[in-house]
């Protein structure tokens, strides 16, 4: 009878399950949760007495020893409540549930080495726990240093953590964090470090890009090839290798209407060339290949790759532009608009890049059309794309 009125979950019918069963534990643990989630105030000590008889009914279980501490704390018995939530843990070293009540409690009380221990150990237990464990780690204490001393030394945790900088506009917090994961030499796949790549070049932080690019070539040198002797600054120009889409290297933009592959048959130079094939079903503003080049101000370089066509529509073809990365419309060069069928030729523009400009952007457009047929089909192939100092 006790189980069946309980079954109902109202304060009331627990009540009257209480009276059937009055040796069940989770009776008067539930009621005082039911009272303390609900109470508006005046009865804490009527919560705490139900959370001390399930306590009372079942010593060995951590769960009501965490919401008898739960209780305290309500009441303002904040000794009482430390060794309430430090039973429960005893009794459940590891529960992610019990450390994460018992590091808001330490939180609350001022004792931060002991909240970032029990967080620590949220994050051992549970994968998912990263941002809410990071918001109050942040919010509790300044010291990131003693928040990366927290984490576990887990590359998909530090990176959780790094992400989690990056959102919040952090970059030197999040720099810190990317300096933690190379000195502990943790294992991870060269894409995760693209998201902070982004937010360096977001912040414009240039210097600390390069010397994060290096760092990725000599972790890994199988996707980052270095140079070919003589190719200039533009990584992989000659598309012999996979395009890595993030860092230095080519990324890829999906869109509706063009598709880019790498073609093996018929390439300029090498064993590849980029190919992409537009379906001519739109008038498409196009500007998804592209790359990140850092320069330096006031210097002079020359510009130069392969470009053949085929079965181009429209006035407006594809070409490559290079324009300062923060402002597209401060366009340095830009090679011939290619329509209708040519075979391979080579545009070499020339410029000096400005007193500010430091990163450059290498991109294949297609201005859109005005005139009356405007949807572009066709297919343009790109090889031996280099950019070199005079």
């Amino acid at each position: 009878m006790g189980a069946w009125y309980f079954r109902q979950g109202s304060p009331d019918a627990i009540q009257t399950a209480m009276k059937w069963d009055r040796a069940n534990p989770e009776y008067y643990d539930a009621l005082g949760n039911f009272m303390h989630l609900y109470s508006n105030g005046g009865n804490s000590n009527e919560i705490v007495e139900l959370y001390q008889s399930a306590t009372r009914l079942s010593p060995q279980d951590a769960r009501y020893w965490a919401d008898l501490g739960a209780g305290y704390d309500w009441a303002g018995r904040s000794d009482d409540a430390l060794d309430a939530f430090q039973q429960a843990r005893k009794l459940f070293p590891n529960s992610t549930e019990i450390n994460w009540r018992l590091a808001n409690f330490y939180v609350r009380a001022g004792k931060i080495p002991e909240a970032l221990d029990s967080l620590r150990i949220v994050l051992l237990g549970d994968g998912t726990a990263g941002r809410r464990v990071f918001t109050l780690a942040t919010n509790a204490t300044p010291d990131g240093e003693a928040i990366l001393d927290m984490l576990p030394p887990q590359a998909p945790v530090f990176f959780d953590y790094l992400n989690f900088r990056i959102e919040k506009g952090d970059i030197a917090g999040a720099e810190e964090v990317w300096a933690r994961i190379l000195k502990l030499n943790l294992s991870f796949e060269l894409r995760d470090a693209f998201p902070y790549f982004d937010a360096l070049i977001q912040h414009r932080e240039l210097s600390q890009l390069t010397e994060t690019w290096s760092a990725l070539a000599e972790r890994f040198p199988a996707q980052i090839r270095p140079r070919v002797s003589g190719s200039g600054l533009v990584t992989n120009g000659g598309f012999e290798f996979d395009v890595l889409n993030g860092g230095f290297d080519w990324r890829v933009a999906p869109v509706e209407g063009a598709v880019v592959s790498l073609d093996s048959i018929g390439a300029f130079e090498g064993a590849r060339a980029l190919r992409i094939t537009f379906d001519g079903s739109r008038n498409i503003d196009y500007g998804h290949v592209f790359q990140y080049v850092p320069v330096e101000a006031n210097t002079r370089y020359r510009f130069s790759s392969q470009m053949r066509v085929q079965g181009i529509t429209t006035d407006s073809g594809p070409r490559l532009q290079v324009c300062d990365a923060y402002n597209f419309g401060h366009l340095f060069a830009a090679t011939e608009n290619l329509v209708g069928t040519s075979g391979w030729s080579e545009q070499h523009p020339e410029f000096t890049t400005s007193a500010d400009t430091r990163l450059l952007l290498v991109r294949v457009v297609r201005p859109v059309s005005s005139k009356l047929d405007t949807r572009i089909g066709g297919t343009i192939w790109i090889d031996n794309v280099q950019l070199k100092a005079e």
